[in-house]
């Protein structure tokens, strides 16, 4: 079998090496027959997949690989897309790319095809943020856009997602379209590479200034923010994006004290100071952390390489800065967003949250206590947004998130908004600091009233095709051999989103869930532990989130509890083997 692929893959590589490739990339392909039949095999096994949110993947040579060719064709496939479905109009789309090598190329090329194809084209000047390119997309009524990013992923990665006329990344029907549409592209000769510079307009920094003013709207205690203007913000953009628009938009809504991480101002695709440009790993906010130590900041703030998530760091009870986890910095934000719309008069019994089904429930409580609704989505911050475009006019968005440190408030963005995080979790960092509490003392207070939530969520990493193998195998397993206890209580609800079917154990009740099918499941215990597990979309690695709950009847006792839920999650991981 591996002699049958290593001659399919050849015979692919060899269409590099006769077709209308640059002679650059047949260099490289030459030299991978050559020399290095295991990244041959990976570079041309299968095709760069067009996912539901677009591309990502390894740069480099081949089928498999993010460069111009597999950039292009999926471009042209979008290009056929958006022409079918808005025929006879005036089309326009808009391009952003981040701090990735070979991001500027990628947006160029695409740029260059989507105009080839008479489609007008806004082209930002340099790197922006994601969410900037959602919120361009509305500002400037385009019916389509893409960023090129791979996120948080490591340096060798690029990518880019894919949006629609609401600003928001494509969901059903349009993504199995384009994914279509870009799967009939079957050649490098298909695609119009010869674009029309005279309608590619350049964006500059007007955009930015627009945008930040929309963020300042959202401002729930201008006044406390001028009481704690000093508030001490170490901020890091990790090499990335961030480092255009986060410190101005601070200061733009007031804050005096934006405290810096110079070695990591320096915007670089191959992230020097770190081994991952992601604000979940506390490895990465190390620099930060030592910068808030020395100036005795308040809080720690650090943005992915596009700036669409944001890690958090505040000083725990004991003084020292501990990282937040995304669930801990969500609720904590949800909580404040909630708490000064009622203090401000804003609840009308039209509003209501967003948390995807992996996210907290703690929100879901909080939600439930204030009377507000909420919705609970897939993952992806693409469903967030297709439930503010289905309730746009009828119902108002307060807030969202989901505990990969993405969150958003307001409607005029479309996509989780560190820019905007990065203002509204300092303002709620001041509104604590003029009640003289810490972060963590408003997070106690959470854990008091609806419970102490702790969780956390464990990556197997599994690479290449033996590894992608290897995790749908897993997700059969348990599939056919669920876990009937965990951490030491019987598991009574088990959700099968890709059946689309709940069951319950104790009556065998089965019910629909009513959601797009999707590769999770979950199990719920009777002492209300929730586990989720999901093969990642974008990466190579299937997720398990593990959450936990007990009481905390005060403060003095948080660090015993926190300790036995950690004992628990310990147990759960144990049982799941991993």
């Amino acid at each position: 079998m591996q002699t049958n692929l290593l001659q399919e893959v050849k015979a692919k590589a060899k269409i590099w090496l006769d077709g209308d490739y640059d002679e650059e990339t047949k260099k490289r392909v030459k030299h991978l027959l050559e020399n290095d039949e295991a990244e041959l095999i990976e570079s041309f096994y299968r095709e760069l997949e067009f996912g539901t949110g677009g591309l990502r993947g390894i740069m480099g040579v081949g089928t498999n690989r993010m460069n111009i060719y597999t950039v292009g064709m999926a471009t042209q496939g979008l290009c056929n897309y958006i022409l079918q479905q808005f025929p006879n109009q005036d089309i326009s789309v808009a391009i952003a790319y981040d701090c990735r090598n070979n991001g500027k190329l990628y947006s160029d090329t695409a740029a260059q095809i989507f105009s080839a194809n008479g489609i007008k084209v806004f082209l930002f000047d340099s790197l922006r943020p994601t969410p900037e390119l959602s919120f361009a997309i509305r500002h400037l009524g385009c019916k389509s856009g893409i960023v090129v990013t791979a996120s948080h992923n490591p340096k060798e990665y690029n990518g880019y997602k894919v949006y629609w006329d609401d600003g928001g990344q494509i969901i059903a029907p349009h993504d199995k379209n384009i994914i279509n549409e870009v799967k009939n592209i079957s050649s490098i000769n298909e695609v119009k590479w010869n674009g029309n510079n005279d309608i590619i307009v350049t964006l500059d920094n007007e955009i930015d200034n627009i945008y930040i003013e929309k963020i300042k709207e959202l401002s729930l205690s201008p006044n406390i923010i001028e009481q704690q203007k000093d508030l001490k913000i170490v901020y890091t953009p990790i090499h990335g994006t961030g480092v255009i628009l986060a410190p101005k938009a601070l200061k733009a809504v007031g804050f005096t004290n934006i405290i810096n991480v110079p070695e990591q101002d320096m915007v670089d695709g191959n992230f020097p100071t770190v081994k991952s440009p992601n604000p979940e790993e506390t490895a990465a906010l190390n620099m930060a952390l030592n910068k808030a130590k020395a100036t005795n900041a308040d809080i720690v703030m650090a943005t992915d390489p596009d700036a669409d998530r944001v890690g958090v760091a505040v000083k725990n009870n004991k003084g020292e800065f501990e990282l937040l986890n995304g669930n801990q910095t969500g609720s904590f934000l949800i909580y404040y967003l909630i708490t000064k719309w009622k203090e401000n008069g804003l609840l009308t019994g039209k509003e209501y949250l967003v948390k995807t089904i992996v996210t907290t429930e703690l929100i879901a409580d909080m939600a439930k206590d204030y009377n507000i609704e909420y919705f609970d989505v897939l993952t992806g911050f693409k469903f967030i947004a297709n439930i503010i475009k289905v309730n746009e006019g009828k119902k108002k968005f307060i807030g969202g998130g989901e505990e990969s440190y993405g969150y958003l408030a307001g409607e005029f963005v479309r996509d989780k908004d560190a820019i905007m995080a990065c203002v509204l979790i300092a303002e709620a960092t001041a509104w604590a600091k003029s009640q003289n509490k810490s972060v963590f003392d408003i997070l106690a207070e959470i854990y008091q009233k609806y419970g102490f939530y702790k969780e956390q969520l464990v990556n197997l990493v599994k690479k290449g095709k033996t590894g992608a193998e290897k995790i749908q195998q897993m997700m059969v397993d348990f599939r056919e051999t669920p876990p009937t206890e965990l951490g030491g209580s019987e598991v009574i609800l088990i959700k099968d989103y890709d059946a689309q079917i709940e069951i319950d154990l104790s009556t065998g009740l089965k019910k629909p869930i009513n959601l797009p099918s999707s590769n999770v499941l979950q199990f719920f215990t009777a002492d209300g532990s929730k586990i989720s597990v999901r093969p990642s979309g974008t990466e190579p690695k299937i997720k398990f989130y593990i959450g936990v709950k007990a009481d905390l009847c005060c403060t003095e006792e948080y660090d015993n509890v926190n300790s036995k839920l950690e004992t628990k999650i310990k147990s759960i991981c144990k049982d799941l083997n991993i």
